[in-house]
């Protein structure tokens, strides 16, 4: 055997055998990664439910605690990570892992019983929540701004360089255009940001919606990559109510 080093055509397919991780499941595991890194804040990364719960009063995350640890009574369960701190108290209540399983499941049995006008609700949703048009369109005007200016600043140098000038007037406008193209390009670095948020944003729902669209009984048990692909955040209210907040920006209470 010899390695193919351009002596012969070489070719690249796609989709020749079954992935071992669905393209799905990784692409909405790797979502998940940069939104936990993009939040900032602490929260538990050893599970699925890790910065997914939310306290109704403060904002904050809630964490996980394990009751009765070594008996066979062993529960863990949620509660707000700043529930006691600063000798402030939160009303929000915990809640049991368990019962949030079962909530789930509920409220998302609830969408496959009548699926098919909420997917189309879905797919308007997402393409009004995901166009980039207006994105792209200024973009493209600062893209056009970069070239302009940088062809600007490699001008003002040559000239310096090969004309006798007042260097105090040349440095003035040397570091105009140096502050115009820092301008532009932190402009164009955050547009680029929101523009890739959207494409999140669009990947996540259609991953939900692919997901609805396929499911055609009810969940029995619940599924950890059902949850990380449609669950954006889950609310605790204070009377203990559960608000999910699903990929395509639908809020259903349980």
């Amino acid at each position: 055997m010899k390695i193919n080093e351009g002596e012969v055509p070489q070719y690249y397919i796609e989709n020749s055998h079954e992935a071992i991780i669905d393209p799905m499941e990784w692409d909405a595991v790797q979502d998940e990664f940069k939104r936990r890194k993009s939040i900032g804040r602490a929260y538990s990364g050893k599970s699925v439910f890790g910065a997914k719960i939310v306290c109704g009063d403060c904002g904050s995350f809630y964490g996980s605690k394990t009751w009765h640890s070594t008996d066979k009574y062993k529960t863990v369960i949620w509660q707000c990570n700043r529930k006691f701190k600063n000798n402030t108290c939160c009303k929000t209540p915990h809640i049991i892992e368990d019962e949030i399983k079962e909530r789930f499941l509920k409220v998302y049995n609830g969408l496959i019983s009548d699926k098919e006008p909420f997917i189309k609700a879905c797919k308007l949703t997402r393409d009004v929540l995901t166009d980039s048009k207006v994105i792209d369109k200024e973009m493209t005007e600062l893209l056009r701004e970069l070239e302009v200016v940088t062809e600007l600043i490699k001008k003002c140098i040559a000239e310096n360089s090969s004309l006798s000038q007042d260097q105090k007037e040349y440095t003035e406008r040397y570091n105009s255009y140096v502050d115009r193209y820092k301008k532009a390009k932190s402009r164009y670095d955050e547009l680029e940001q929101q523009k890739e948020n959207k494409l999140s944003k669009r990947k996540a729902i259609d991953r939900f919606i692919s997901d609805l669209s396929k499911r055609g009984e009810l969940l029995t048990e619940f599924d950890n990559c059902l949850w990380l692909t449609v669950v954006d955040t889950v609310t605790v209210q204070s009377e203990g109510i559960l608000l999910f907040k699903f990929n395509d920006g639908t809020e259903i209470k349980g």
